[in-house]
């Protein structure tokens, strides 16, 4: 599973951040690391420098295998909270879509 992070221009620490995105969606997504082929995740800071409750914004795309892309959004208090707020919505939708197509193969 190939996992790329895309940040806006108001977020610090790429290469770090990166390094703790990327643990924490294969943490979250290892149940279905054998189906998923790439993860895109993109941050964003929706109020710049300025503070605010809820401004940090995490999209996640996952590709699975011969099926179309799964999204997810998550905005929290902390960059963080926002990716593993995604993440965790992002694993629903692919257990729920898995599960679908194996009800169907049966």
């Amino acid at each position: 599973m190939k996992i790329q992070v895309n940040t806006d221009t108001h977020i610090e620490g790429r290469e770090a951040l990166a390094a703790q995105v990327s643990a924490t969606v294969e943490r979250t997504l290892q149940h279905f690391q054998s189906r998923v082929t790439r993860v895109e995740v993109h941050l964003s800071d929706q109020n710049g420098g300025k503070a605010g409750q809820a401004d940090k914004r995490c999209v996640m795309e996952a590709r699975l295998e011969g099926r179309q892309p799964i999204a997810a959004t998550d905005q929290a208090a902390t960059l963080q909270q926002a990716v593993q707020g995604a993440a965790d919505k992002l694993a629903r939708q692919i257990d729920s879509q898995l599960g679908r197509l194996g009800d169907a193969v049966r």
